[in-house]
């Protein structure tokens, strides 16, 4: 398989490493397959991770292409060999999986196989999942096919730290779902707050001109008017929580992009002019990209919902090897001396959390009448 022990340690290293660098469950999985598929050099290796109802919440596969693998079917029961691996402590390796009395056959379009070796992937007495492996490619010197005991020691290896990173992806998935929950919850409490002040003055306004329409036409004409204006403010409050609430998709675009659209369509909701001005930066590290994000969200929310902004200028630029993001508007401005005060109503505290839980700095320049700077620096990755 390997050209002596330093090129197999060098291969294990190498299949260890790539598992520990993801982070999503699903990234996890397919790495995990293509790692000991190449490692034993078998030509199909599946993981099955199952669920509660005898079949299988995720099956990932390598060797078998996409259109193959649509025409084999729906994802396998746990039932013959499959069961075995998820209820057995140990590896079971067979020359010919079809002549055991557990195999129960397969679907007409799933590739041949004969040479199998399978193991559970454990993580104390949980079994989180079950890697499979079929057709071994290369002849042992001397002659014969098939799995060898050095193989299943290998995969054994390779199993206990495939647990550790599926457990580390699961707790990062759970982790991030709670700090959607919560970011949610939080724009969920400034919409009520916002949104449910604008409606109830709009609704006291549209009563008061219910009033005046008979005795005094020219005041409910005015009173309408702000109805007109109060409606206006509630449609950009709701267009600017949908912006919050949409899914940042960091991941996919990046955060150049995710906040180019993001102020695009801000610019568009509000009567301030919003532009976006980018120099240069490149891929940061995920955390620093999305607190980055964040901060820029909260001075924006700032600047169009507090500061009564004509303009607001978010530009992101290169410097001392990260980036530096700065959001300036020309708004009322406020006394930084007031900063506990102010600082609490505007969100700094929140924003000065971010930028130093990502390495960096926040910086805020202020004063009434004067506009506002909000100025966050992260170093390089």
């Amino acid at each position: 398989m390997h050209n002596g022990p330093r090129a197999g340690l060098a291969a294990v290293s190498t299949a260890l490493l790539a598992m520990s660098r993801h982070l999503e469950v699903r990234d996890v999985l397919k790495t995990i397959v293509v790692s000991a598929r190449e490692l034993l050099d078998a030509e199909y290796a599946a993981l099955g991770v199952p669920d509660d109802h005898g079949g299988f919440a995720q099956f990932v596969v390598d060797g078998v292409s996409d259109e193959q693998w649509r025409r084999i079917g729906p994802l396998p029961r746990q039932h013959g060999i499959l069961a075995a691996m998820l209820h057995q402590p140990g590896a079971e390796r067979l020359a010919d999986v079809r002549e055991d009395p557990r195999f129960g056959g397969w679907p007409a379009a799933h590739p041949e196989m004969s040479d199998f070796l399978g193991l559970p992937i454990r993580d104390g007495e949980e079994i989180l999942g079950a890697l499979f492996l079929a057709n071994k490619r290369c002849p042992r010197p001397g002659g014969g096919c098939g799995f060898t005991a050095e193989d299943e020691e290998l995969l054994g290896i390779l199993a206990q730290h495939a647990a550790i990173a599926l457990t580390n992806a699961r707790l990062y998935e759970r982790s991030r779902e709670l700090t959607i929950a919560e970011e949610r919850s939080r724009l969920a409490h400034e919409l009520h707050d916002a949104v449910a002040q604008k409606l109830f003055s709009l609704r006291l306004t549209a009563q008061a001109a219910t009033a005046l329409v008979d005795r005094d036409p020219a005041r409910a004409k005015g009173e309408l008017h702000q109805v007109a204006a109060l409606a206006a403010e509630a449609a950009d409050e709701l267009r600017a929580a949908v912006v919050e609430l949409r899914p940042a998709a960091l991941d996919e675009d990046g955060l150049v992009a995710t906040l180019r659209n993001q102020i695009h369509v801000l610019d568009r909701a509000h009567a301030a002019h919003v532009t976006f001005t980018c120099d240069g930066v490149r891929a940061l590290p995920a955390a620093q990209e999305e607190a980055l994000l964040r901060v820029a969200q909260e001075a924006l929310h700032n600047a169009l919902r507090h500061a009564d902004a004509a303009q607001v200028a978010v530009t992101l630029t290169r410097g001392g090897g990260g980036a530096v993001l700065r959001v300036a508007d020309d708004g009322k401005g406020f006394d930084p001396r007031t900063v506990r005060r102010a600082g609490r109503h505007l969100g700094l505290v929140s924003m000065s959390d971010r930028a130093s839980g990502a390495g960096g700095r926040l910086t805020v320049q202020s004063a009434p009448g004067e506009g506002t700077t909000i100025e966050m620096e992260v170093p390089g990755g």
